[in-house]
């Protein structure tokens, strides 16, 4: 298996069926299936969002949607973060992320970017520059906190 990942950053109306489908398929696995989670995520916000995918090897491995801002935070927005358990717990969940932040950076510069972010993967967003800026609170029955990253901080 290689270890190059190749990045899309595509607009709803940029992807095609079967990125569309993939896409969809991993986020209904990890978040509805894996995560015991019944929630709507067909929440038709998918059409205003940048969908940034990983690929390797022809599989998708990592899913970002991003946000410009004003649309889920006054700054530009990261979310349905997902790497697959294939390779979760080997870093490609930071790559994913940096890739999601230097995206959002082309896309919207100077901008801090927001992400609301699942309680207990607070340390890990902390390592790679984003700061707690709410009290924990529940979403889809999983505990989350609003995290920022200014736009200048590394």
């Amino acid at each position: 298996m290689s270890t190059e990942i190749t990045w899309s950053c595509k607009n709803f109306h940029q992807l095609d069926n079967e990125e569309l489908y993939q896409a969809l398929k991993l986020r209904s696995k990890v978040f509805v299936v894996e995560q015991d989670c019944v929630y709507e995520d067909l929440d038709d916000m998918d059409q205003q969002a940048y969908h940034l995918v990983g690929y390797q090897d022809g599989r998708l491995l990592c899913y970002a949607r991003l946000f410009e801002p004003g649309i889920k935070y006054p700054a530009a927005s990261i979310g349905r973060v997902i790497s697959s358990n294939e390779v979760r717990g080997k870093g490609y969940g930071k790559l994913l992320m940096l890739e999601a932040i230097r995206s959002c950076s082309n896309l919207w510069p100077d901008t801090a970017v927001s992400i609301s972010a699942q309680q207990h993967l607070e340390n890990f967003y902390q390592s790679i520059g984003f700061e707690t800026v709410s009290e924990p609170y529940m979403e889809d029955g999983i505990p989350h906190i609003e995290m920022c990253k200014s736009a200048n901080a590394e």
